[in-house]
């Protein structure tokens, strides 16, 4: 059966699985956000469907992929998770894009 995912992203949801020091698991729950590129580009897991894309930060398919998230009722979760991103990795832009997001009213319930 093939694979529309790459290795990486399929490694980093492996990641996210084990509870290994350092995975990908927050207070028991799946990052949505693996962030590349100094937050030019980030993996979106979108646990809705199961799949792992790769997109721009600045792009409308992040905005959208975002926003469906979000409309499943994982804004709070996601907004958490920007926050901890603009905390731990300030020089990469992680707060202007949580402001762009919030902007295009994804958050809004």
């Amino acid at each position: 059966m093939a694979s529309n995912t790459s290795k990486t992203a399929r490694a980093s949801v492996r990641a996210g699985q084990s509870g290994a020091p350092g995975a990908l698991n927050v207070l028991g729950e799946f990052k949505y956000l693996i962030p590349l590129n100094r937050g030019k580009h980030a993996y979106v897991r979108n646990l809705t469907n199961g799949q792992t894309v790769h997109l721009r930060t600045d792009s409308e398919a992040f905005v959208e992929e975002i926003r469906v998230l979000a409309g499943a009722g994982h804004g709070a979760k996601l907004r958490a998770e920007l926050a901890a991103l603009a905390a731990a990795h300030p020089g990469d832009g992680w707060d202007a894009t949580e402001k762009r997001l919030v902007e295009a009213g994804v958050f809004e319930s």
